[in-house]
């Protein structure tokens, strides 16, 4: 399992899945957001712009991701 570390109180799902390298862009992430290819803390999420806080995990084609602040 991977973390992404913010340094704001949150960030938003599309731009988690672009840091963490899994889509190429921001349009892309929108996409497969958009699919219901991408799942938040066990749940299929369709919101682009979905916050994430610290202790939520993604997962996307079998990768996870934990969120975690400095």
């Amino acid at each position: 399992m991977e973390t992404l570390l913010i340094h704001t109180p949150y960030i938003q799902l599309n731009q988690a899945l672009k840091l963490l390298g899994w889509v190429e862009s921001g349009s892309m992430a929108n996409e497969v957001i958009d699919q219901g290819m991408v799942v938040v803390n066990q749940v299929q999420e369709f919101r682009r712009r979905n916050k994430l806080y610290p202790g939520m995990v993604i997962e996307f084609e079998g990768q996870l991701a934990t969120i975690s602040a400095e």
